[in-house]
């Protein structure tokens, strides 16, 4: 399990926990949002979020790509 510094890295001020409602974490988000925010930063926010979380999920079950591959995958990429 990723430790909880990183996470909280990821996903900002929220002190995040995963007993946490998904309510709860969009309300934290919301609040940490500037006051000018736009309802498209906001959608940005929480998809950005949804996709690291499902990331820190993925990693927790050990579906990770060694960095060897990614590297690899990276070189045919930037051909």
């Amino acid at each position: 399990m990723l430790a909880e510094d990183t996470r909280r890295r990821y996903i900002g001020k929220a002190n995040w926990s995963d007993a946490m409602t998904t309510k709860e974490k969009m309300l934290h988000a919301v609040e940490d949002l500037p006051t000018d925010a736009t309802i498209e930063d906001a959608m940005e926010r929480f998809l950005f979020l949804a996709k690291v979380e499902r990331g820190i999920r993925q990693a927790d079950a050990g579906q990770t790509v060694p960095h060897t591959e990614v590297r690899e995958r990276m070189a045919k990429w930037l051909k």
